[in-house]
């Protein structure tokens, strides 16, 4: 975040470019914040759930969500913050949401700023249509809820070391049945075990191709036996191909 303490500022904002693979923390308390990389990919944990971030989505965290932010690679970071609640149609838990060109530019434009202050009309006036841009944002389904057993826990770890392992290998690694591991994922995530699996392989496969990746890389460092396969998965999680995806289409 700016690091200049605005009296009645309406919007705060943090921009950095991070050279080299780190993991963060910013505690911000009184603010919502929607973490945005204009380049590269991130990653975002808090205590319920990872999402991976390309350059077209952002996380809308809310104020008191802890969070850490994961860069694997060279990444651009502009994020905002707003007074909390200032955005009452966007929800009180974490969500991914795409970022249509409009937003984009309405985001760097705030960031040049630094703060939106209330004292400020042009400022005010800005901060109304960057809200109203907010308002209309639709969600993308990137997250992935983490399991707290420890059974599970296990097994989330080495399904991610090992995407292109089978459930059943990655169970028996770990010395739990699988029917046990399906009991407890669905238990605790809500999702299927081979949802959940497929939404990580996902995962992954954003961090390569954001990186430069061809699809058919992708598909196979994740566990795909053909790029078919990979991109008709592609298609039912998130409604478009890798192309249009990552094109903002």
């Amino acid at each position: 975040m700016s690091k200049t303490r605005h009296d009645g500022a309406l919007v705060r904002t943090f921009g950095v470019t991070f050279l080299s693979p780190q993991t963060v923390v910013y505690p911000v308390s009184g603010w919502d914040q929607m973490i945005y990389a204009t380049e590269g990919v991130i990653s975002v944990q808090t205590g319920s759930g990872i999402w991976v971030l390309p350059a077209q989505r952002a996380l809308w965290v809310p104020d008191g969500v802890a969070h850490s932010l994961h860069i694997g690679r060279q990444a651009s970071l502009r994020s905002l913050y707003l007074r909390a609640r200032q955005v009452r149609q966007l929800p009180r838990t974490c969500c991914a949401v795409n970022v249509p060109p409009l937003l984009r530019e309405l985001i760097l434009v705030c960031v040049q700023h630094g703060a939106l202050l209330a004292r400020e009309p042009a400022h005010r006036r800005l901060a109304a249509v960057l809200r109203d841009q907010l308002r209309m944002l639709p969600s993308a389904p990137l997250q992935l809820p983490q399991p707290a057993d420890a059974r599970a826990r296990r097994m989330a770890e080495a399904l991610r070391a090992a995407p292109a392992s089978s459930l059943g290998a990655a169970a028996a690694l770990c010395g739990t049945g699988l029917r046990t591991l399906e009991r407890l994922f669905l238990a605790e995530t809500a999702m299927p075990l081979g949802a959940w699996f497929r939404r990580l392989r996902l995962q992954l496969a954003l961090e390569h191709l954001a990186a430069g990746a061809s699809v058919a890389d992708a598909a196979r460092q994740c566990g795909y036996n053909s790029a078919s396969a990979f991109v008709s998965m592609f298609r039912r999680e998130l409604g478009v191909t890798p192309g249009h995806y990552f094109a903002g289409v």
